[in-house]
Formats: C-alpha cells, sequence, structure tokens
C-alpha cells in the first residue's frame, strides 16, 4: 500500500509536468481529456446485488499501472477526517458515491480489509465474508477487463504525444435528501502548478486534508439488503445563531487587516468556518476540472496580441505592472523589492504571470500580469462597499425623447449598456442575494482593476531603515518599477474577437470618441462602466456645461449682431468719424516729449469696433449672465443628483472617503488616535508636525502671486516704454500711412502686449505647476480629498492671478489714475501711466481677453491632442526593434502616454478658468460663451479621443460630485456679479452717455449729438512743462483729453466739474442696483429650485424601501431554511442511533 501511495500522482499534476516540460523543450504538447461513460447498468447489475449482501465495504482494486494509479485511500480508524464527523452513508443503486462508515478502514488490494475493519468494530464476523468478496473480485476483474470502470468512477482516455493511455477516476456527488446551505459562488481553489514554488509547500498539509475528508464522501459501505439504510450528510452544518455569530465578529477584523493591506487576509477568509470552506472546496473541484482541460488545450504559440488572458486563455488580466534590468548599484535592492512584493501580493491571494524580457518587444522589459480571482474581489468589494445589483428595477424610465431631439441620440443599447437594477453592498456572506450569472463578468472591469490598485498600494514590500515601505506609487518612484497600468479590453479601430469578452473601448472610440459625432450625446454609463465615475463625473460636469453655454451663446451672438446692426447709427462713431467735427478736434499727446498732438477722427474704426461690444444690449447682456450661472449651479445640482442615484453613489460619502486613507500618510505616521466615530484606533499626524509645510507652502503660493504681479508690472512698463517708439515710428515712416487708419500705436501695443502677456503665463504656469505639486505632497494630506482639495486650492489661486490679473487691470485700473496734462502720473516716477481711447478703455479688454481666452484654448487642444500622439509615436519607433515578436495587448498598452492621477485635475482647472472668462468680464465680450460652446465641443472629443486611444487605461475611481471645483464655481459666480457691473460702470460708456442723454442733451430731436465733444476737456497748451511738451511748435493753443474738468479759463481750472460727479453718483448706483437685483433674483431661483428633483427622490425611496425588503425576505428564508434543516439533523441522528442498536441486535 505504501508503495502505491508512493508511486501514487494526480492526474492534474501529471498533465501540468508534462506541459511544463512541453514548453521548456519549446514543443507543443497536446493533451486532453475525454470522458468516456459507458452504459454499464446492465453489468453491474449482479454487482450491486452482491455488494447488497455484502458484510463490508467494496475494497480499492489493485492499480494497473502508472497510467490508470488511484488515489490512495485513508487508513485507520477516522481516515483522515475530523473525529464524529463520518457516519452512515446512503446505498446507491447504481453504484453511486458513498461515504466511509464511522471508524471503517481502508480497504486492501482484495477488498477485504475494509469488512475486517468493520467486523473489529462491531465484534462480530459475518460467516461467509471472504467468499464473497471473492466473488466480488472476479466480477471486478472482469469488468475492467472489458473495459467497463467500476461503480463510482469513471474511465477517462486521453493522449500523450501519439500514445493512447486510460486513467480512472472517482465521481465526486453529493448524498440524497441534502441541501447545499453554502454560498452558491463558491471560492476558486488555485492548483499548486500554477503557484509560486515557494508557496506549494506551505499548503500540502491543506491539500491532503480536504482530499483525505472527499473521500470520505466518495466511499460507502454496502449493508445487507435487509438492513434499514439511512442516508446522512458527513458534514454537519452548523446552527444558524453560531454560524453567523462567528461571521458578524470576523468581517469587521478581515475589513480592516483589508483596509491595512495584509498580505495574509486571505488566509483567513479561507479559515472562516471550517465545514463552509469544506463545502467549497468540494464544489469547485469540477470547475477546476474544466479549467484544467481548457488549460492543456491552449496553444500558446497561437495566442492573439489582442488577449487580455493568461497564458492559459481563461484567467483575465486586471492589472500589468512592468520592469527593465537595472545596471546600477541599487539593482540587487529593487529585485528584491520586487521579489518581496510580489510574494506579498500572492498572499494576499492575487495570481501573478511573469512575461521574460526576451519575449518582449524591445528585448529587456518585463512584464507581470496580475489576475484577481474571485475569492479575492468578493473580500474587497466588501471592503470598498461596492454596490451590485440584487434585482432588475420595476421602475420605468423617465426617458421622453423628443422628436426634434432624436438626431442628438445614441441607440439606446449605447446609451443604456445594462438595465437598471436595484443595488446593495455586496457581502461575500450573501452571494446568493445577487444577481451572480457569470463569476468572471460579473464584476465590471473598472471595478476589478480599482479592487486591484486598492491592494497594490497597501502592500508591503520590506523594511527600510526601521520603517514598513508598501505600496506601488513607492515603488514607481523609486524605479522599482517603470510602470503600473489596467488593460485596455482591446484595439480601438475593431472589435474583439472570442474568447476575449465585448471590447467597450471599440464601441466608445465609434460612438464617443469621433468628431463627426459632435452633435450626438455622450454614452455616459458606457463611460462609467469602462473609466470609472469619477471620470465620467467630468464628462457629465463638461457636457451639462456645454448645453448651458449654448444659451448664453445664443443671447450673446444676438447682442453681437445688435451691436453690428446699430453700428452705422451710432451718434458718437458718426462725431468721431465726421471730418468736420472729428477731424478739427485737436488731442493732447499720449507721450511725453516723443508723442505729436493728433486729431481725434484717426481713431474711427476703434470707435466702431468699440460699439459692437459697448451698446445699450451690455447691460442687458450682463444682469442676463448673472441670472444664467445661478441657473447653470442649481439646474447641475439636479443633474448630479441624478447621477448619484443612477450611478448608485447617493451614500458614497460615508462609505468611502472618509475611509481611504494615503498610504503615505498611514507610512509617515508615528502615532494612533481613536477615532470618535469609529472608536477604532487610526494614524494620527499632530498639527506640529505640519505646521512648518503649511507656512511654507503660503509663503511659496504669496511668493508667486507676487511674482505674477510683477511680471504684469514688467509688461504694463513694457506697453508703456514700447509705445512711445511705435508712436515716433509710425509717424516718420511713409509705408506706415496706408495703415495708420486702423493700426493705431495704441492698438499696436495692445496686441504685442497681449501677446507678450500669454507667453509670461505659460511659462509661469509651467513652473508653478510643479512646485504646487510638490509643496502638496510635502504636507503629508491625510486622504486623497485632502490632496486634491490642497492642491486645487493653491493651483487655483495662482492660476485665478495669473490668468485674470491682466484683465482686472485694464477693466479697473487702466486710465483711471492718469491725471490731467500738465500734473500727469507716473509709473516709478519714470513711466508715464497709460491713457484709454477717447471710446474708453472696454475695446483694449475685449482684445485682451480674445488673445488670452482664445490662445489658451488653441494651446491646450494642441497640447493635448498632438502631444501624446507624438510622444507614443516615438516611443513605438523605439521600441518596435524585435518585429518578429509578438506585440501583445500588455506591450501595446505599455507604449502609450500615462494619464496620470492629476489628468482629471488639470481638466477641470482648465474648465473652471474658461468658466471665469465667461463670467467674470463676459460684459466685455457677449462672444466669449460662443468661444467656449465652440471649444467645449471640440474638447469633449479630443477628451474622448484621447482617452480612448492615446492614453493607457485610469484607474478607475468613484466620485459623486466634482468636489471643491464647486465650490469654486459657487465664488465665482458671485464674484461675476461685482465685476461685470463694475465693468458696465467704469469700463463702459454706458453711465456718461446716460447721464448726458437725461441731464445735459440740448438737442430735443437728436439727444446724443455734442456728446463727445462734452466728454472731452480743454487743457492749455501753455500750461505743459517743458520736459512734457512736443518740441515742434505748433499754430493753435489748446488741446483736448478725455476727463471731466473746468477750462483753463475757470477759476476752479482743471478741477472736476459738477458733471463728474453725477456720472460717478450714476456710476454707483448703476452698481447697488445691478448687484442687489442680480443676487436678489440668484436667491429667488435657488429656493424655488430643489436641489433634488422629486422624480429622484422618488426613485431612491422606492430603492431604499425595496432593498430593505428584498434583504429582509432574504434573510427570513435563510432562517427558515436553516430552521429546517436542524430540525431534520435531529431526526437523522435519532434514526441513526435506532440503526446502529438494530445492527448490533441482528450481528448479535
Amino acid at each position: 500500500m505504501e508503495e502505491e501511495q508512493a508511486g501514487w500522482r494526480r492526474p492534474e499534476e501529471e498533465g501540468s509536468e508534462r506541459w511544463e516540460e512541453a514548453g521548456r523543450e519549446d514543443q507543443l504538447s497536446w493533451v486532453w481529456a475525454n470522458r468516456v461513460e459507458g452504459d454499464q447498468q446492465d453489468l453491474l447489475m449482479g454487482l450491486s446485488g452482491q455488494e447488497s449482501r455484502a458484510a463490508g465495504p467494496v475494497g480499492v482494486p489493485e492499480a494497473a499501472g502508472p497510467e490508470e494509479a488511484e488515489e490512495p485511500r485513508p487508513t485507520g480508524s477516522g481516515g483522515g477526517s475530523r473525529e464524529g464527523w463520518a457516519g452512515w452513508a446512503p446505498a446507491e443503486p447504481r453504484g453511486g458515491a458513498r461515504a466511509a462508515p464511522e471508524g471503517a478502514a481502508a480497504a486492501g488490494p482484495e477488498g477485504g480489509r475494509g469488512g475486517e475493519g468493520r467486523g473489529k468494530r462491531d465484534g462480530v464476523k459475518a460467516e461467509g465474508q471472504s467468499c464473497e468478496a471473492e466473488s466480488i473480485r472476479k466480477l471486478r476483474e472482469e469488468l475492467r477487463s472489458r473495459g467497463v470502470p467500476e461503480p463510482g468512477k469513471l474511465r477517462e482516455r486521453y493522449w500523450e504525444g501519439t500514445q493512447e493511455r486510460y486513467r480512472e477516476r472517482e465521481v465526486k456527488r453529493r448524498a440524497k435528501g441534502t441541501k447545499q446551505v453554502e454560498n452558491k459562488h463558491r471560492l476558486e481553489k488555485k492548483p499548486n502548478w500554477l503557484k509560486d514554488p515557494r508557496l506549494v509547500e506551505t499548503e500540502e498539509k491543506e491539500v491532503l486534508r480536504v482530499k483525505t475528508d472527499e473521500n470520505l464522501t466518495n466511499w460507502v459501505s454496502g449493508q445487507q439488503s435487509q438492513r434499514p439504510t439511512i442516508r446522512v450528510n458527513v458534514y454537519p452544518r452548523p446552527h444558524l445563531q453560531s454560524q453567523w455569530s462567528i461571521c458578524h465578529h470576523s468581517v469587521g477584523v478581515i475589513n480592516e487587516l483589508a483596509k491595512m493591506g495584509d498580505p495574509n487576509v486571505l488566509e483567513m477568509v479561507q479559515e472562516e468556518g471550517f465545514a463552509n470552506f469544506l463545502l467549497i472546496v468540494s464544489q469547485s473541484a469540477k470547475r477546476f476540472n474544466l479549467f484544467l482541460r481548457r488549460r492543456l488545450m491552449f496553444k500558446k504559440d497561437e495566442q492573439s496580441k489582442d488577449s487580455i488572458f493568461f497564458r492559459d486563455g481563461i484567467r483575465q488580466i486586471d492589472f500589468v505592472l512592468s520592469y527593465v534590468d537595472d545596471i546600477k548599484k541599487e539593482a540587487e535592492l529593487k529585485a528584491e523589492r520586487r521579489k518581496e512584493f510580489e510574494q506579498n501580493l500572492r498572499k494576499t491571494g492575487l495570481e501573478l504571470e511573469v512575461e521574460d524580457k526576451r519575449n518582449s518587444e524591445d528585448g529587456r522589459t518585463y512584464f507581470v500580469k496580475i489576475h484577481a480571482p474571485w475569492e479575492v474581489l468578493v473580500t474587497y468589494a466588501e471592503v470598498l462597499g461596492i454596490k451590485m445589483p440584487i434585482k432588475e428595477s420595476d421602475i420605468p424610465p423617465a426617458e421622453n425623447i423628443p422628436y426634434m431631439l432624436g438626431p442628438l441620440k445614441l441607440p439606446k443599447n449605447v446609451r443604456h449598456p445594462h438595465p437598471e437594477y436595484f443595488t446593495a453592498q455586496f457581502t461575500r456572506h450573501r452571494q446568493e442575494l445577487f444577481l451572480i450569472e457569470d463569476e468572471s463578468s460579473f464584476f465590471p472591469s473598472s471595478s476589478r482593476n480599482r479592487i486591484v490598485y486598492y491592494i497594490l498600494s497597501r502592500c508591503p514590500f520590506g523594511i527600510e531603515d526601521g520603517k514598513k515601505k508598501f505600496g506601488i506609487e513607492r515603488l514607481l518612484t523609486s524605479n522599482t518599477y517603470s510602470s503600473a497600468y489596467p488593460l485596455h479590453d482591446g484595439q480601438y479601430w475593431k472589435p474583439s474577437e472570442p474568447p476575449n469578452p465585448v471590447n467597450e473601448r471599440y464601441i466608445l472610440c465609434q460612438n464617443w470618441a469621433r468628431f463627426s459625432y459632435f452633435y450626438k450625446e455622450q454614452p455616459l454609463d458606457l463611460v462609467r462602466n469602462y473609466f470609472g465615475e469619477k471620470i465620467a463625473m467630468y464628462f457629465v460636469f463638461l457636457g451639462f456645461y456645454t448645453e448651458m453655454l449654448s444659451f448664453a451663446a445664443i443671447v450673446g451672438l444676438a447682442c453681437f449682431i445688435y451691436g453690428l446692426l446699430s453700428m452705422d447709427g451710432n451718434s458718437s462713431s458718426t462725431e468721431i468719424c465726421d471730418p468736420t467735427i472729428g477731424g478739427q478736434i485737436i488731442m493732447c499727446p499720449l507721450c511725453d516729449q516723443v508723442c505729436d498732438y493728433w486729431r481725434l477722427n484717426t481713431t474711427c474704426l476703434a470707435s466702431k469696433i468699440s460699439h459692437l461690444f459697448d451698446n445699450e444690449s451690455t447691460v442687458f447682456f450682463a444682469i442676463f449672465m448673472g441670472i444664467w450661472v445661478t441657473l447653470f449651479l442649481e439646474f447641475w445640482k439636479q443633474r448630479q443628483a441624478r447621477m448619484e442615484y443612477e450611478w448608485d453613489l447617493v451614500d458614497f460619502e460615508e462609505e468611502q472617503q472618509q475611509l481611504q486613507l494615503r498610504p503615505e500618510f498611514e507610512a509617515m505616521c508615528k502615532h494612533r488616535k481613536m477615532n470618535a466615530v469609529t472608536k477604532e484606533m487610526e494614524p494620527y499626524m499632530p498639527l506640529c508636525s505640519r505646521l512648518p509645510w503649511y507656512f511654507l507652502s503660503g509663503a511659496t503660493v504669496t511668493l508667486w502671486m507676487a511674482l505674477v504681479i510683477a511680471c504684469m508690472v514688467a509688461v504694463i512698463v513694457y506697453r508703456l516704454s514700447v509705445f512711445a517708439t511705435f508712436a515716433s515710428f509710425m509717424e516718420s515712416e511713409a509705408s506706415f500711412k496706408h495703415v495708420k487708419s486702423f493700426l493705431t500705436p495704441q492698438i499696436t501695443t495692445s496686441l504685442s502686449g497681449s501677446c507678450l502677456n500669454f507667453i509670461v503665463i505659460l511659462i509661469l504656469n509651467f513652473f508653478y505647476e510643479k512646485i504646487s505639486a510638490w509643496i502638496t505632497k510635502m504636507e503629508i494630506p491625510r486622504t486623497y480629498q485632502e490632496y486634491e482639495s490642497s492642491l486645487t486650492l493653491k493651483m487655483f489661486l495662482f492660476q485665478f492671478v495669473n490668468f485674470y490679473s491682466s484683465c482686472f487691470y485694464v477693466a479697473f485700473f487702466k486710465g483711471k489714475f492718469v491725471g490731467y496734462p500738465g500734473k500727469y502720473t507716473y509709473l516709478f516716477n519714470v513711466w508715464r501711466s497709460e491713457e484709454c481711447d477717447p471710446g474708453g478703455c472696454l475695446i483694449e479688454l475685449t482684445t485682451q481677453l480674445t488673445i488670452i481666452m482664445t490662445g489658451k484654448q488653441i494651446f491646450g487642444n494642441v497640447k493635448e491632442a498632438i502631444y501624446p500622439m507624438v510622444l507614443n509615436w516615438w516611443r513605438r519607433r523605439k521600441a518596435r526593434t524585435n518585429s518578429e515578436k509578438l506585440y501583445s495587448r500588455w506591450e501595446q498598452d505599455h507604449d502609450l502616454e500615462t494619464f496620470g492621477s492629476l489628468g482629471l485635475f488639470y481638466e477641470y482647472l482648465e474648465t473652471v478658468i474658461q468658466f471665469g472668462f465667461v463670467t467674470l468680464f463676459v460684459a466685455s465680450f457677449p462672444l466669449a460663451p460662443l468661444l467656449a460652446l465652440l471649444n467645449n465641443i471640440i474638447e469633449i472629443r479630443v477628451d474622448a479621443w484621447k482617452l480612448t486611444t492615446q492614453y493607457r487605461r485610469p484607474v478607475a475611481a468613484k466620485a459623486h460630485c466634482i468636489g471643491v471645483w464647486q465650490d469654486i464655481l459657487y465664488g465665482m459666480a458671485v464674484l461675476s456679479v461685482a465685476t461685470n457691473a463694475f465693468i458696465v460702470a467704469f469700463t463702459s460708456d454706458i453711465i456718461p452717455r446716460l447721464v448726458y442723454y437725461y441731464a445735459y442733451s440740448t438737442d430735443a430731436t437728436e439727444p446724443m449729438r455734442g456728446y463727445v465733444n462734452d466728454s472731452l476737456s480743454t487743457f492749455l497748451i501753455a500750461d505743459f512743462p517743458n520736459h512734457t511738451a512736443p518740441s515742434e511748435k505748433r499754430d493753435f493753443i489748446t488741446c483736448r483729453y478725455r476727463d471731466y474738468r473746468y477750462p483753463p479759463d475757470h477759476d476752479q481750472k482743471y478741477f472736476h466739474n459738477m458733471q463728474y460727479w453725477h456720472v460717478l453718483a450714476a456710476k454707483m448706483t448703476f452698481i447697488i442696483v445691478m448687484e442687489h437685483v442680480v443676487f436678489l433674483v440668484k436667491f429667488l431661483l435657488a429656493w424655488m429650485i430643489p436641489d433634488v428633483p422629486k422624480d429622484v427622490l422618488d426613485r431612491i425611496k422606492r430603492e431604499k424601501l425595496m432593498t430593505i425588503k428584498i434583504l429582509h425576505d432574504f434573510e427570513l428564508n435563510k432562517l427558515k431554511e436553516n430552521l429546517r434543516i436542524n430540525s431534520s439533523e435531529l431526526a437523522k441522528q435519532v434514526l441513526i442511533q435506532e440503526n446502529k442498536a438494530q445492527l448490533a441486535k441482528s450481528a448479535v
């Protein structure tokens, strides 16, 4: 018997060894199993009758050879199972699997030891037992000679090379009358030949114990036909109270260990409840056999380059790590880190497969493919609080598409690829509750890679300098691994071929990332399933913002068209262009000494262009945009609430964001503190440890903001110094006489200054991004939410000052503190302050806003589209050195650009900065919403295109809102009301014209006649100081300048006259009235529009009610089932005792 056990090997191990040997020799081995079950009922009739009369169990026949080697039977009393767990088992009429009786010994080669063991136990030996056993043995040999397997076994035929061989295998069946109480969806048992060799030895004892217990369930002992036969289950069911008390006590511990990245958490899950574990392993035997057969049928040489599976063609790749051999001094340290890290990953239950560098395209990159089996997914799905479907929703969809909007809609299977479900947080102890049709596709790929990344970010890789080091981010920073990313589904230009799942990347590229679909809606549900809720929420916001911009763009375009149509009838520009009026008005020089006097009609074109944006509709559009901002934010709240419901994010704040600590924070914390809510110890960092970094952070932000102001002042100095040069140059050059009508020194200086300012903005922005990210990291934020909030605050403050400072200067400071001729104000006592055009500074603000806004959008789109495409092309060009090798799916994704953890942050920042241009200064440029609308239409498709084609697949993350950006939008909305009111009052010429119209006009038929002359004051040339007057003498004695001051012949000459104070009072009154009106409307709208729509609120209540009802019914049925099982077990125990008593009496 010992020799047979020593020479016995499992068929699975035998097949795996042959496969590995063939792989080493680089040859193709065809090995497959072909089950053959003959019609054996008639041949076994005699055997069944004799077995029913036998005094002992049927023995095990001799092994026929290595090809037919069978599993060794348990020896001794108990046979390796736990004491008291074995009982009497039923007799199968057609040779089914039977359970060994309590205390039965394993049968010997001749089949008599089992009966002998039972005879010793009962103390009685039946007469004729050896004769009956001998007849049974002969019948078995006859059946074997005819190729028929014995009862309880099946005969398998397989080929090794070209030789045909046979082997027998037991049929594992469950005794009739027993019910399966354990989870329907069992854990997968990973075979030893797929594990790391270092971990096999630690599991051999467990495997032998499980195999021994399985033997007890597959072997029975025959009894005499006249004796009663009682069927029981060999595995006792734990009582309901004890079972659930164990679960409830262990769930919290296991979840906390999983959050901390404990590599041994899976072992605790597998050991949780010994009976449950045995049932799970026994149920997974059939699936493992199928896995082995498909594994051996797979041909590695014919692996598709788009395959997203391991080499076995079954296990899906959820994540990929890559690294390159390092020849530097730290090569051994990095190799040790990788070894420890991968070993701990295997301990957590993840399955790894390494691709050697010889198989890679560049010949030097290793790839570690990671697969999360079912037991890992269910464990961490519970830890992360992932909601999964429990029942299809009975709430009818509230989608009524108008006929006119039909062309804008996508097909229904793209808009809603999956039906609506009622969902609940996943629990591994309630797997029967969830709609699990296929374990491999139950969790979407976004949830799978999110779970794997959660494990990677918390898996330790050693202790260095007395501190525990963990997390994939640290390994990436130290170049231990070069990259870590989940795989795309397949190529974006063609659908996947079986056995790969549906290629959602291709569907997104066809229906979302195509520029020809710019007018179509977005497949948001599909984006959420593929990229996760965080990225999908950004596209929801961007799409909704673009929809709302369409209304503002229409109104702004209408205001622009009104200005265009009323241009010729504008009295101010008519007077300026009139040679008899504007041509006769001599204006004072715009700079000292170099600049000459000039005539007002030279600004004719500028005055007409100014009227396009500075007319009566400007006031209306400023008020409209103040109301539009309120409507946008209130309706966005409703859209956000709707998406929270549809994507199961209603309770996300409590479930997720408060629990996910940053690994860097946990690693740096030396203290622990009890959480007042959870009453658990958690990492804690005192304020005194963070305070120095907070001071450094604040000082750095202040310094850079001051640097932005300094750069803006430098640009102003440039404008002041260059203006005089442009003026003298254009006056002296005869070639510029033809362009002086539309290219004045003011416009030339404004254009060049705006372009220079834009370049400075981009340079400062580039450096500040690096510094702000480093400072935020040094602050050691506690959670990812705190990290993003801190970085957002720093970046937005800087970007706000960087992009808007020049616009604020032109709108509110330029031309307001100039002084008057003879007493000008000077910057640093050197450069004279800039003046506005006679028509005001609004046209210059429009020019500044147009250049910065348009330039930023063009630069951003080019950078987002061209930059990754060029980098990917160059990376592939360098990598394609061994073109004869397989360019696999993971290598294709490896050559793509990385989206990065802050990729979405910069997308939000870009959108919010654009929102500021649209709202803060929209009174000066009504076409700003139209430009933003056109940019966003392109932006959506560019972002979709780059995410699906040019970037690696980002790690999925959850988000129920746009975060701190929403607070920033509210702040900008309030600020926009004030800025637009001040622009209308102080930058445009609306209020002075209204004051003249109602108070100072003398012409009843044409009230605005004479306004230009009234708005200009007179200065005596003789009053010019010597250092400011032009060098050449003129024949006129006065010049005009824009201001409301007394003339030279007045007692209070050059002081502000009464009209100046009237205009100032009117400006302040307009600001107060406009702000109060707009704020009143904003508050009324915010009060009237609910944050959550009523239909969504009803749906949320309905789903909560149905979820509670489903959970209640499930627990109630579970309780009834367990109570019924416990009562039936008690009755069975009574029958067992009666049966033993009857057996003893009959034996006597």
